[in-house]
């Protein structure tokens, strides 16, 4: 199996190299460049074409949300999964984060072993947030004061509600009921076996529900099914034999 690629973000030398040597003895994962700020980051993954970038947020010089929206501006690089690893974990810092691109978010007392199988998630598309910090995002889309449109601060329930609803009536059925099985919080292996799926046509159905939508990625899909109230998956009944 080839080795994933991984670039580490940090103005903390010592997390930085804590990760460095944590992750380079991790199998299957190949350290191959890291920064100390996030205004290295385009140059770094232009170097190195990573696989996966593990992104500090709070940097002195470009912090980790403006230095992703610098990395996804600049077309002539690789665009690698970015997963953030941070010891905030806010509404308004995930948000952020989320909208400018990343696929993650870790917090920096997560476990080394459950590092590790973010890392290895995130390459195959699976969730890196964490179900607690995902329901609290969802709460935090769903409370939030009128005022903008879905997904910004300040958006209505029920607006946000009305679009999410109108945006995904554009999706199959079957692309409806992996999102609803998404924004449960389930894993692509977890998605197939309920709904009596392929792995491979869970993945096809999240892209296609993620082109048609225009996101980033399955947490902003998450979201974006919970508000327009998309249920967890009912299976149907297995095949009469």
């Amino acid at each position: 199996m080839t080795p994933v690629r991984l670039v580490l973000v940090d103005d903390d030398p010592l997390v930085l190299e804590g990760l460095r040597l944590m992750l380079t003895g991790a199998p299957g994962i190949d350290v191959v460049g890291d920064a100390d700020d996030g205004d290295r980051l385009v140059d770094v993954v232009r170097e190195t074409t990573p696989d996966v970038v593990l992104l500090d947020i709070r940097m002195p010089r470009l912090d980790g949300v403006a230095a992703l929206r610098a990395l996804r501006a600049t077309r002539d690089v690789p665009q690698p999964v970015v997963v953030v690893l941070t010891t905030f974990d806010t509404e308004p810092v995930v948000l952020d984060a989320l909208r400018a691109g990343a696929s993650g978010f870790l917090l920096k007392h997560t476990p080394p072993v459950d590092i590790v199988r973010a890392i290895r998630a995130a390459t195959a598309g699976e969730p890196t947030v964490s179900p607690t910090v995902l329901r609290r995002l969802i709460d935090h889309v769903a409370d939030a004061p009128e005022g903008a449109g879905p997904g910004r601060p300040g958006s209505g329930a029920a607006e946000s509600r009305m679009t999410a609803d109108g945006g995904l009536a554009a999706l199959t059925d079957r692309e409806r009921q992996v999102a609803g099985a998404v924004a449960a919080g389930l894993g692509n292996a977890e998605i197939a076996r309920r709904l009596y799926l392929s792995h491979g046509s869970v993945k096809a159905h999240i892209s296609s529900a993620l082109t048609k939508l225009g996101l980033e990625n399955r947490t902003q899909l998450a979201i974006a099914a919970h508000t327009a109230g998309i249920d967890g998956p009912r299976p149907p009944a297995p095949p009469r034999s």
